[in-house]
């Protein structure tokens, strides 16, 4: 059986009823009864503390409805909130252990399905072929147009089909292809593919990979022709050379074979990339290197040369949305002189080459290149760049606005929840002073550092809503026998009257407390279990 996910809200219902995971059902009806008597509405007259006592009973109450209910008790410990708000349903002719765990790993299975199919990847692009020099003949400017789509859809853990095809438009003739490949992950280690692709070129082929070392990895593939019976067949060795660096060897033998060694390193500012590849009837080699000048811009060189090419070229790109990517690229070789624009959005690409020349006159290729570079890089110190900051300026404060609003108003709530429990707080506290008991004197809860700090200093000071007063509600906790007990894996946050003054940090409780005339400290943990008194926190 598959291992059981943890719920994410750090058990929040045990903790606002301040119960064990393993609570019996005694103890959960004792529990809701004890902060039932504290915030039922009808003990109040005032409007707003009965405002208060309303919305924390109803806290409580539906804690107690799902707890104390089997069923959902079982769905909360495994899938959390989440399960029991997306209508997962156990059913009530379910009642020996062994259905319920059997239902559940059902209603598991259907929701790591539904993940899968949520993962569908989709990809696809158009290229549009412009040409000057056509349109000055006389002719129309687009010499040609390309499509293609690819969807990847993962049907279970192992398996993943992608269905594919393109369409291509050159003058007055065309030609188009579909494909399917089917991908089965064998082990961890290993995997095989199955495809196929019906057009022009009708192909049926497989290809294995398997990882032979921690460093390196085979990849062997066959190939078979439907239209001529030809076969081609393949084989990579891919090798880890250094930590940021990758070396490959490729042979393919079949109609064209060749052999090609190639290489890649990559940093955080930038990646370089060689080839150099022998054919039967070409040979060749590349290389390209793209420059990171931030997250969001970079720049691009890259070359060909060889039997059958020879070009350079140069540009860069930027991210204008979370999305959305723009490139422009400057070619120059043996085809002429031209322009590339690129928009990259969620794995769609639209890409417009230009043709400019077919002439390689100096002054033409100079221009070409200059003009637009320095209109972008004007643009970029002026505009975009400007434009850019500011954006991100005003997102940064409306984040930190909205988080803390959400701070002010959880703080506001703890405090609330506070007011109500301090009548039966302080009179659990003077009744353990009579008796020489249990008295939290100090309690704060929340960002670690502020609590090392306030700890050694013996200073208490809410700063910046990342430490929270929490002596309150801790009194409220002790119990006749002159202890408190806060349980292991459950978030502190969750516990009535306390909330979570630091999202996303360490955090830890604080507590100094007498017992028997003697003082006491301890720090622990958000999730850590309290056991006090202790010996071993006198000071």
């Amino acid at each position: 059986m598959a291992s059981t996910p943890e719920p994410e809200d750090g058990r929040e219902l045990y903790a606002l009823l301040h119960l064990s995971p393993d609570a019996s059902d005694e103890e959960i009806r004792r529990a809701y009864r004890q902060y039932a008597q504290i915030y039922h509405p009808d003990k109040y007259q005032d409007p707003q503390m009965k405002e208060v006592a309303t919305e924390n009973f109803q806290r409580i109450s539906d804690a107690y409805e799902i707890l104390s209910d089997e069923n959902k008790r079982q769905i909360y410990d495994i899938y959390g909130m989440e399960g029991l708000n997306s209508g997962l349903e156990l059913g009530p002719k379910l009642t020996k252990p062994e259905e319920i765990k059997e239902q559940l790993e059902r209603l598991r299975r259907r929701k790591e399905e539904e993940k899968l199919f949520a993962h569908a990847r989709r990809n696809g692009s158009i290229i549009a072929n412009f040409s000057v020099p056509q349109y000055l003949d006389g002719y129309g400017i687009m010499e040609g147009m390309g499509m293609s789509s690819e969807v990847e859809l993962p049907v279970s853990k192992q398996n993943t089909v992608v269905v594919g095809g393109n369409l291509v438009v050159n003058g007055s003739e065309g030609t188009g292809a579909a494909s399917t490949v089917l991908r089965h992950q064998l082990s961890s280690v290993s995997s095989i593919e199955f495809m196929a692709t019906a057009g022009l070129r009708s192909v049926i082929g497989m290809q294995t990979s398997r990882q032979i070392s921690p460093h390196s990895t085979a990849t062997s593939g066959l190939a078979v022709s439907l239209r001529d019976g030809s076969i081609n067949l393949s084989n990579a060795w891919t090798r880890q050379l250094s930590e940021n660096a990758v070396g490959n060897i490729q042979l393919v033998l079949g109609n064209e074979s060749s052999v090609s060694v190639g290489w890649q390193k990559k940093d955080e500012k930038g990646t370089a990339t060689g080839e150099i590849k022998f054919g039967t009837n070409f040979v060749g080699a590349t290389a390209h290197y793209v420059h990171r000048f931030s997250s969001k811009s970079q720049a691009r060189v890259a070359g060909r040369v060889g039997s059958t090419a020879l070009d350079f070229e140069i540009g860069g790109g930027r991210q204008i949305s979370e999305f959305s990517t723009v490139r422009m690229m400057y070619n120059i070789g043996i085809q002429g002189v031209s322009w590339r624009f690129e928009l990259h959005r969620a794995g769609q690409k639209l890409i417009i080459p230009v043709l400019l020349s077919t002439d390689l006159n100096a002054l033409f290729v100079t221009s070409a290149f200059a003009i637009p570079s320095t209109l972008y890089f004007l643009l970029q110190t002026y505009v975009v760049k400007p434009y850019y900051l500011k954006r991100e300026k005003q997102k940064t404060l409306e984040k930190m606005e909205g988080l803390s609003t959400q701070l002010t108003e959880a703080r506001k709530a703890a405090k609330k929840a506070q007011i109500l429990l301090e009548p039966v707080s302080n009179r659990k506290k003077n009744r353990q002073l009579e008796n020489n008991g249990l008295v939290i004197t100090k309690a704060l809860y929340g960002n670690r550092k502020k609590i090392k700090e306030s700890g050694e200093f013996n200073e208490i000071d809410d700063v910046a809503s990342q430490v929270f007063d929490v002596t309150i509600p801790l009194n409220f906790l002790v119990t006749e026998a002159g202890q408190l007990k806060l349980h292991e894996g459950i978030k502190k946050s969750g516990i009535m009257g306390f909330y979570d003054p630091c999202p996303g940090d360490p955090k830890l409780l604080l507590v100094e407390y007498t017992f028997h005339g003697r003082k006491y400290k301890v720090m622990v943990d958000d999730y850590e279990a309290l056991l006090i008194p202790q010996d071993i926190h006198q000071f």
